[in-house]
């Protein structure tokens, strides 16, 4: 199997994060955006986004608007965003935080990940980007097809419909 690799598109604040080290040693291409927002990564074939944050970012209110205003902007602007939650451990604070945002953003196209390590930020972004870029969406879905087509082949219900279908009288 030959190891996938594409085009991240990344804020500049992030420039100095170990989670983009380990994309580049996989060789990712990273072309850093002062116009992304702050602390994303985008990958554009695949119509992703993530922003990373952390406890220390987040504002000692959780009801802080401007914050809010930036997560909201993100998520107009991604239609298929994620919000990663990065702490070593998930304490009271870091519980709260994610409680916060979730209920702010209930019903939206926002979905918060907690994340604890570099290595953690790089699969899952990794694995997400990967499951919807098009030629690995079409092929997970193509194999889900069958996979329904196959259980509904060998399912006893739908022999025993069709045994029922078969004897109903006319």
């Amino acid at each position: 199997m030959t190891s996938w690799k594409t085009t991240v598109i990344v804020s500049t604040s992030l420039q100095n994060n170990e989670a983009l080290r380990v994309l580049l040693a996989q060789q990712h291409r990273l072309r850093y955006s002062d116009s992304a927002e702050i602390g994303s990564f985008v990958f554009p074939l695949s119509g992703t986004a993530f922003m990373l944050i952390t406890p220390e970012e987040f504002p000692e209110k959780a009801e802080n608007t401007e914050y809010f205003k930036r997560i909201e902007k993100f998520v107009q602007v991604h239609r298929n965003s994620f919000l990663l939650l990065q702490s070593p451990v998930y304490g009271t604070r870091e519980w709260q935080i994610l409680s916060a945002v979730q209920k702010r953003f209930f019903g939206s196209n926002l979905k918060v990940l907690p994340i604890h390590s570099n290595v953690d930020i790089v699969k899952a972004v990794l694995s997400i980007a990967k499951a919807t870029s098009k030629p690995h969406a079409d092929s997970i879905r193509d194999r889900m097809a069958l996979a329904r087509a196959r259980i509904i082949e060998r399912s006893p219900v739908w022999e025993l419909l069709g045994n029922m279908k078969l004897h109903q009288p006319q």
